[in-house]
């Protein structure tokens, strides 16, 4: 059966609910499943919980539905870029659970590989760490994370075929294919469709087994942050 759908819309059909944990692909603005977010933001579905590094800016990727206050908590580990992300925080009306961007990607690829929990020495001391077992090894502490299942993974690639065996270019691999491993249903938009058999198997980033449906569109090519020379004319 073909995992093409006709549009994001059509991809997350029959998927979608309220309270529903969504693992996002992207970093920064790079990666970010833009044509299915703005599907989800459509569909009006809240009191999602959204497991990203970050949620892009107030008017792009995650924040669009920060806007229509359709996110009820955030993991991330990047906050930054967002002004209405900071202000809801600081208000009280969005639970932020923070992870170092290390500790989220390997989250989310040990829920891809079925993986409960793992120790890592990075948090310790912190304010990540309360809460949390800790475990001695080798005469060192360790604080105990847990893998992310997700109910729906959201990912974006550069160039896929129509089985989903993907590629991810630069930057946006970083968080893209663990986001995908960890979704109990991983839909990717794509920005190239090719024929299967037509990708090297040595560059595929990502196995089409994790992939469910796929979705084609144009995507927008956003620069987060522009740095200009002004130079003065003689």
């Amino acid at each position: 059966m073909s995992k093409i759908c006709g549009s994001a819309t059509e991809a997350l059909d029959g998927i979608l609910h309220d309270g529903m944990l969504i693992a996002a692909g992207g970093f920064g603005l790079c990666g970010i499943p833009e044509l299915l977010l703005k599907a989800i933001q459509d569909s009006g579905v809240k009191d999602l919980t959204f497991a990203s590094n970050n949620a892009g800016v107030d008017d792009f990727g995650i924040g669009i539905l920060l806007q229509t206050r359709q996110v009820k908590k955030m993991l991330s580990s990047y906050v930054g870029e967002n002004a209405e992300f900071m202000r809801q925080y600081l208000a009280g009306e969005l639970e932020i659970e923070f992870n170092p961007q290390g500790t989220l990607a390997e989250r989310m690829r040990a829920g891809g590989c079925g993986i409960p929990g793992f120790y890592t020495r990075t948090g310790v001391g912190t304010l990540v760490a309360e809460g949390k077992e800790h475990k001695e090894f080798n005469g060192e502490t360790h604080i105990l994370e847990r893998g992310i299942f997700a109910d729906l993974s959201i990912v974006k690639a550069w160039k896929a075929d129509e089985t989903g065996n993907a590629i991810f270019r630069k930057t946006a691999r970083n968080f893209n294919p663990p986001a995908a491993m960890c979704g109990r249903i991983c839909v990717m938009e794509v920005e190239e469709m090719v024929p299967a058999g037509s990708l090297d198997p040595d560059h595929i980033h990502l196995p089409g087994i994790y992939v469910n449906k796929l979705v084609q569109g144009r995507h927008e090519k956003r620069i987060e942050q522009r740095t200009i020379l002004e130079t003065n004319a003689a």
